[in-house]
């Protein structure tokens, strides 16, 4: 509550609440439809397979990142984010706040069954949008069944081309592009909502295309020629990754412009994380050091992201915390910032890290937990189940490590004399393990 916008705004709702409780219902209706218009807009950008080494404000020396810089000088910056290690697992978690060993079907599927954040903040009167790469299911309504009222997605009944020339499925319709850039058309789209929506609180869940290989030259580059590139003709060329973090930096502050031009900036709260590790292939510079890209696999690399968080009406600036947050933190977290109610009937798993937006204390978690079947699929003693903290994680099989000292998992504790904390770290993982429940199938 340190925040003295957010303490009146709170105070206001609260005001809002008592007066509504002792008013005719038609009096308590407009009370309540005045708190729903002081709630936060909410952006929750989702860069793909852009690890936490690739952002400046993070300690990053590969490549420009100047709005997210600024996002996180003027937010907070969160040093502990853990995803899952691979593209769909995560995006099941972080829409459904709920542990992937619960609800995970297979690659490319959210079942049908769950709740997300979309549904919960358009039952809670949200305009909703989804924009970018969806990789959930083919079908046409499943943007509208799991809650987004607009859509305007890459992968979803049809795959194309995503970058030059892309093939997009606009709100049930499938439109080509020839010479635009997929990122270009997807940011139009999300700014035309924002300007249609603007008198309402909204919702836009941002799947970013950007930064998934293939590597392409971006409009911003000399290589840029749409008339006769493809994603495929144009692939796998690694110098061209680092225009695709800069254009991917651009299309965030793009948006941000335009809350600015609109006056939204102060009341919209806009996330920012990744959806895995870098892919692999990609080696970036980071606090003086060579850090490979590690997507899919369960090595700090291929679960480690950024997080920054920003919302000037909402958000104390220039802050960094230690504080752990997973994938499941993220609908609990937008629940409490839009005063929502959780999904009836479903467990959720996660904790709101919306107090340490705020600036206070909050309940801060003590481990993160990961499901990952893609990596037990592979049939080797890299196990895909495991617990950690900041510093030490144990897997299901008893491996264990100290994650600073031992980025690579080169080294396993498991038999080696442990010291006080890490005596007390693998007994409290272990615990965590043990109450897990097993897999859904």
């Amino acid at each position: 509550m340190s925040n003295p916008i957010n303490r009146r705004r709170f105070l206001q709702t609260c005001a809002a609440g008592a007066a509504a409780a002792a008013l005719p219902s038609s009096v308590a209706s407009a009370a309540d439809d005045a708190a729903k218009s002081d709630r936060p807009n909410i952006i929750v950008f989702l860069a793909d397979d852009l690890g936490y080494e690739c952002i400046g404000a993070n300690g990053g020396e590969s490549y420009k990142t100047p709005n997210l810089d600024t996002l996180a000088q003027t937010g907070i910056r969160f040093e502990h984010c853990y995803s899952q290690p691979l593209c769909t697992p995560s995006r099941v978690q972080i829409l459904t706040g709920r542990y992937n060993n619960r609800n995970y079907v297979r690659f490319g599927l959210l079942d049908w069954k769950e709740k997300t954040f979309g549904n919960m903040l358009r039952d809670a009167g949200y305009a909703t949008c989804a924009a970018g790469k969806w990789q959930l299911s083919g079908e046409n309504e499943a943007p509208g069944h799991f809650g987004f009222d607009e859509y305007c997605l890459w992968q979803l009944a049809i795959r194309g081309q995503r970058y030059a020339n892309p093939t997009l499925t606009i709100n049930g319709k499938v439109h080509a592009f020839p010479g635009r850039f997929g990122p270009d058309i997807v940011c139009d789209f999300a700014t035309d909502f924002i300007s249609r929506n603007g008198a309402r609180p909204f919702l836009i869940y941002y799947p970013m295309m950007l930064t998934h290989a293939p590597y392409v030259p971006t409009p911003d580059g000399p290589d840029w020629h749409p008339e006769r590139e493809s994603d495929q003709e144009k692939g796998g060329k690694n110098k061209y990754f680092g225009d695709m973090v800069s254009y991917m930096d651009k299309i965030v502050g793009r948006v941000v412009s335009h809350l600015e031009k609109l006056g939204l900036r102060e009341k919209t709260l806009i996330l920012f994380t990744g959806d895995n590790g870098t892919g692999r292939g990609i080696v970036s510079r980071f606090k003086g050091r060579d850090v490979p890209g590690e997507k899919s696999f369960t090595t700090d690399g291929g679960t480690h992201v950024p997080l920054i968080c920003n919302c000037p009406g909402m958000i104390p600036g220039g802050r960094v915390t230690q504080d752990l947050v997973d994938f499941t933190d993220f609908l609990p977290t937008l629940a409490e910032a839009a005063g929502a109610s959780l999904p009836s009937g479903v467990g959720i798993d996660g904790h709101s890290f919306a107090p340490q937006m705020r600036g206070a204390k909050g309940n801060p978690r003590e481990w993160v937990y990961c499901w990952y079947e893609a990596r037990q699929k592979l049939g080797d003693d890299k196990k895909g189940e495991f617990a950690r903290n900041q510093r030490h994680k144990l897997y299901i099989d008893g491996r264990f490590y100290d994650v600073p000292a031992d980025p690579f998992e080169q080294k396993d504790l498991a038999k080696s004399d442990l010291g006080e904390e890490a005596r007390a770290a693998r007994a409290g993982l272990q615990k965590v393990l043990d109450g897990m429940t097993p897999h859904i199938r």
